[in-house]
């Protein structure tokens, strides 16, 4: 849907982009970055407890040794996407896609934020349509997408519930084809 608001309405859709514009501006490794976005597994999350000192005999000697780089700090690296998104959208005339960027912006009077939604049945369909998985499958991928979103909102923002009322418009594409979904947002930024 990003896509399609953006070519109605004449705008740059901006996505990934946001991590590498951070990078570049504060000369950090875009691999750093991305990295912070990501949801970290339970064994990551178990090696990172580790390496900050919970081990002890022996695995601390290989925790150490693997830890002796210094780690930058989670939470510039979340202020530098959060400021990327930032600066992006002062540019104007932009979609940005991704990034709970809605959540960022949400001060600003001249943003529509936007949630795009369907119901979890839907959801499955197509992805079971567009991947040729199997129904199992893309209801278990569904749903390690909705926890990793969940877990993005929770680090970045402090957002315990994503609610409808986080966002101006909210399109559920269970019922609206897809040719209306892009009208319907454009016409909402016109107002």
């Amino acid at each position: 849907m990003g896509r399609l608001v953006a070519e109605r309405m004449g705008f740059r859709l901006v996505d990934e982009e946001i991590v590498t514009r951070a990078a570049e501006n504060q000369k950090v490794s875009v691999d750093d970055l991305a990295d912070v976005e990501r949801r970290k597994s339970l064994l990551t999350r178990i090696l990172r407890e580790v390496t900050l000192g919970a081990a002890t005999g022996p695995a601390e000697l290989f925790v150490t040794a693997y830890a002796a780089e210094p780690q930058p700090d989670k939470n510039s690296l979340r202020a530098l996407i959060r400021q990327s998104i930032n600066e992006t959208a002062d540019e104007g005339n932009v979609v940005i896609v991704s990034h709970a960027a809605s959540y960022a912006l949400a001060d600003r009077d001249n943003v529509l934020r936007v949630l795009v939604t369907a119901s979890p049945e839907t959801r499955v369909r197509r992805v079971v349509d567009a991947n040729g998985s199997d129904e199992k499958q893309a209801t278990k991928s569904i749903g390690a997408e909705d926890a990793g979103r969940a877990d993005y909102l929770k680090r970045f923002y402090g957002v315990a519930a994503e609610l409808p009322t986080h966002y101006d418009v909210v399109v559920n594409t269970d019922r609206i084809p897809a040719d209306q979904w892009s009208e319907i947002v454009v016409n909402a930024a016109a107002l």
